[in-house]
């Protein structure tokens, strides 16, 4: 079963390789979504300071009857945080906030702030900062684990070539019609696990019959091929539902793309309206030539 399987950071430590996301869930509805998600078998949860939900999700994960020690949840460094005093107070009000006196995996959830995503400033001794205050907590023993998160690869290198800990995820936007493969292929190729945010394209790929043909050959939902692909490209994907039924579903992919179909899926037309989403800046006009351009492999 998929919920039982994990991928082993290049720390040694375990995290389970499908999540549940918790962006655009409130913070009084995410404590049973925790729940409800542990009683179906995740263990694996992300939030982060951004998603001003971490207080429910923390409630979850102390209420929902899985020991601690089985849970794995990430939190994200507000992407505003470009000093090292800004970073380490976050980081403590992260810890505060879901109520455990560690945290499984911090990540800098973006090299800049929101505000200046991909305008091309980078941020590099922001980001360094930032950085050195989350080594420091996962030296004390705060952080099991540090990454990074819609890094670059001028962003991973600025970390890998003046950090002492090694980022051990990169967690990107990626899914059918928009996989990064060269950025994809870069951050592997130093060690480091790609997590895929979004996997189903934040429910707008559910439009394509492309798809839905190609699906129902599989027997399967848009979402269980999309979450099947992530997969196997060697991806974590962490989609986000706050429906038991759905969460079920996306857990229950245990088949085979074959080759053909990976290269159809590989080369699928790129989305060009994210819908509500498309006010977030990873989706926005801005970005869109970018994902248009993304090189096909």
């Amino acid at each position: 079963m998929m919920l039982n399987e994990t991928f082993t950071l290049s720390n040694g430590v375990k995290i389970p390789k499908l999540g549940i996301g918790t962006w655009m869930i409130e913070d009084d509805k995410a404590a049973q979504v925790v729940r409800d998600a542990a009683d179906i078998g995740y263990r694996h949860f992300d939030t982060a300071q951004a998603y001003r939900n971490e207080r429910g999700v923390g409630e979850g994960l102390l209420s929902c009857g899985v020991p601690r020690n089985e849970l794995f949840v990430t939190t994200k460094l507000d992407a505003g945080c470009k000093t090292y005093a800004d970073a380490k107070t976050a980081i403590n009000g992260s810890l505060k906030a879901l109520g455990s006196d560690y945290i499984d995996m911090m990540i800098i959830h973006s090299p800049q702030p929101w505000s200046d995503f991909r305008r091309g400033e980078h941020f590099f001794e922001g980001n360094l900062e930032a950085w050195r205050a989350l080594e420091e907590a996962h030296d004390a023993g705060k952080l099991r684990a540090i990454g990074v998160s819609n890094f670059e690869q001028v962003d991973l290198d600025n970390i890998l070539d003046n950090g002492t800990v090694k980022p051990v995820v990169n967690q990107i936007l990626a899914h059918v019609s928009n996989t990064p493969f060269d950025l994809i292929g870069y951050t592997r190729s130093k060690g480091i696990l790609v997590e895929a945010y979004s996997p189903v394209a934040h429910g707008e790929i559910l439009h394509n019959q492309d798809l839905a043909t190609l699906a129902e050959k599989y027997g399967a939902t848009i979402p269980q091929l999309c979450i099947r692909y992530c997969l196997q490209l060697g991806l974590l994907p962490l989609p986000k539902t706050t429906n038991p039924k759905h969460m079920r579903s996306n857990a229950a992919v245990d088949f085979e793309i074959s080759d053909a179909d990976m290269v159809t899926l590989k080369n699928e037309e790129p989305i060009k309206d994210y819908g509500k989403a498309s006010t977030f800046p990873v989706y926005g006009a801005n970005n869109r030539a970018e994902r248009t351009m993304v090189s096909k492999g």
